[in-house]
């Protein structure tokens, strides 16, 4: 059966459920929005074809499967705890509050309403990160002890750290430092830029050490995003083997040396075909497969629409996929390593209501 969804907000990011429905109409249909004022809601009405009102109780008289709430870091809180009053499902997107009283109050709140809230962290299901994670799941690289990663940032980074190092609520020791650069323009939200501009950007780094001794460090710069001159960058280290960016190193079964690349699978390369990515290989097997093939997607509206059918499943039958608890843990640390970063002190963090 379609998922209905109505999205509260409007925007860049609110962008990826407008384009996901009309991508995979068979699946996803967007049947409200909810934006600040009358005037904004025709608009969106007439853009995307939805019905679209500034009236959250009309948008749920249409009775969706649940809300998306696409809406500012500074508001999302009070948004959160009005859908919870009112017992409606919850995908939301990062982060679930601006600072750590925040997220503390909105676990009491989400405890007193049982409120059923999902949260969209959806870089582990790109088709990438989902890959490695399947490598590390499948043992080759034995018991992961270390991370780094130059590719994304704050809790973005914090969430695929404690997922690939396998840690859960425990506490850290965090380290950080501010630089900048310089970086010539090529790509962003607009578009590309070939005027040659040369922009200053801040570059990140910030070092994490778990209670169980598993260690992770983030190099990010913002450009990394979208620039096509600032490369994605990894390093995961386990006992038997590594992943450097597309390549894995392990020991076999005779504990010998093997060297594979990951293999990406795009249909459309080079033939006639219409373009879509397909998976992910390694070796022989599969290590990821696109749920959405043939749709032509990029990686990061695969992984969107992947939380929306998985909060479908959530709104049915409780499977929990990236739930409220772990995004206000992840959330945390990742507000504690920007204050390492901003200050230069060494953060040691502390258990928070949901980690006890």
């Amino acid at each position: 059966m379609k998922t209905r969804y109505m999205v509260i907000g409007y925007g860049w990011r609110a962008d990826f459920y407008y384009r996901i429905a009309k991508l995979l109409p068979e699946q996803f249909s967007v049947c409200a929005g909810v934006l600040r004022t009358e005037e904004r809601a025709k608009e969106v009405s007439v853009r995307e074809q939805v019905f679209a009102t500034a009236n959250l109780d009309e948008a749920l008289a249409v009775k969706p499967d649940f809300a998306v709430l696409c809406v500012p870091r500074g508001i999302v809180k009070d948004y959160l705890i009005q859908l919870m009053e009112r017992g409606i499902p919850v995908l939301c997107e990062t982060p679930p509050g601006k600072d750590t009283e925040e997220l503390r109050e909105l676990w009491q709140q989400a405890k007193a309403y049982g409120g059923r809230v999902q949260i969209v962290e959806q870089y582990f299901l790109q088709p990438y990160y989902a890959g490695i994670l399947d490598i590390i799941k499948r043992g080759y690289l034995g018991n992961v002890s270390s991370v780094m990663l130059s590719a994304l940032h704050g809790y973005h980074a914090v969430s695929i750290f404690r997922k690939i190092l396998g840690i859960g609520y425990e506490n850290c020791t965090i380290q950080g430092k501010k630089f900048w650069s310089e970086v010539t323009a090529t790509n962003g939200r607009n578009g590309f830029d070939e005027s040659g501009t040369v922009m200053k950007e801040d570059r990140d780094w910030a070092f994490m050490q778990f209670e169980n001794g598993k260690t992770a460090f983030m190099d990010f710069e913002g450009e990394q995003y979208f620039s096509l001159i600032r490369t994605r960058r990894w390093n995961i280290r386990g006992v038997r083997g590594e992943i450097n960016d597309m390549t894995v190193r392990f020991l076999n079964e005779l504990n010998q040396p093997v060297e594979q690349t990951i293999n990406r699978v795009d249909v459309g390369t080079n033939n006639n075909s219409e373009w879509s990515h397909k998976g992910m290989m390694f070796l022989d097997r599969a290590i990821y497969q696109n749920p959405f093939y043939p749709a032509r997607m990029n990686d990061d509206e695969i992984a969107v629409a992947s939380c929306l059918a998985a909060m479908k499943e959530f709104v049915e039958n409780g499977t929990e996929f990236y739930s409220l608890r772990e995004a206000l843990q992840d959330t945390y640390l990742s507000f504690e390593m920007e204050r390492a970063v901003e200050t230069g002190e060494t953060i040691k963090t502390e258990a928070q209501p949901w980690a006890l």
